[in-house]
């Protein structure tokens, strides 16, 4: 996957991490799922970040690969109601996120549940900038040369070589520590459409559509 991203450089227009964010460090990383093969070696080396996996036995070789790029890595995952996410650890990981966040470490963490409606911001996200006090920041990089698995639910996407890629960011977000359920569902609204948002574009900056 190293090989994979030096052998796409990056497109004009492409978004600058470290400036990005510069000011709401740590932030929190919001993906789609299927969009996370190489997003591990966008951070800048020397800021330190934390990588929610889930406990499935799929998800093993996405924990192996982000402790070897020296990322520390949270089991646990959200279901598509509390007592899924208690079963599969999702309160726990979100306490373990948010002390990762107040060490100093950005999280990086799929924004839709799995096996759930893709391309939804899940209630998980948006529970930790609140509880943390940290933005989230959606995140979508793309290589014009890549292979979609049309089979998963996730459309899952493998990056190529010898192409070209496009990191795109959204503005951060924040979410007050006495936000409601009607401020909640309005801000994963929010960080839907700025995933979306930045996926289409980085799609679109390396010749794609997506």
């Amino acid at each position: 996957m190293v090989f994979t991203y030096r052998t796409n450089p990056p497109v004009a227009g492409s978004d600058d991490m470290r400036k990005h964010i510069e000011g709401h460090k740590p932030v929190i990383i919001a993906l789609w799922h299927g969009q996370q093969m190489l997003v591990q070696f966008t951070r800048p080396p020397e800021e330190p970040v934390a990588g929610l996996v889930s406990r499935s036995a799929d998800a093993e070789i996405n924990a192996r690969v982000l402790q070897l790029s020296g990322n520390e890595v949270v089991r646990g995952s959200g279901g598509r109601d509390r007592g899924a996410t208690n079963k599969k650890g999702g309160i726990q990981a979100l306490l373990a996120l948010r002390n990762a966040l107040r060490r100093g470490r950005h999280v990086v963490m799929i924004a839709d549940i799995s096996k759930g409606a893709p391309r939804q911001a899940g209630e998980g996200v948006v529970a930790l900038a609140r509880i943390s006090g940290r933005p989230i920041v959606p995140m979508a990089l793309a290589t014009s040369r890549h292979y979609v698995v049309k089979s998963a639910w996730d459309r899952m996407t493998i990056n190529l070589p010898f192409g070209r890629r496009c990191l795109r960011l959204g503005h951060p977000i924040y979410v007050a520590a006495d936000a409601g359920e009607d401020d909640l569902a309005a801000i994963r609204r929010e960080v839907t459409e700025e995933l979306n948002r930045v996926t289409a574009e980085a799609y679109s900056l390396v010749g794609k559509r997506k």
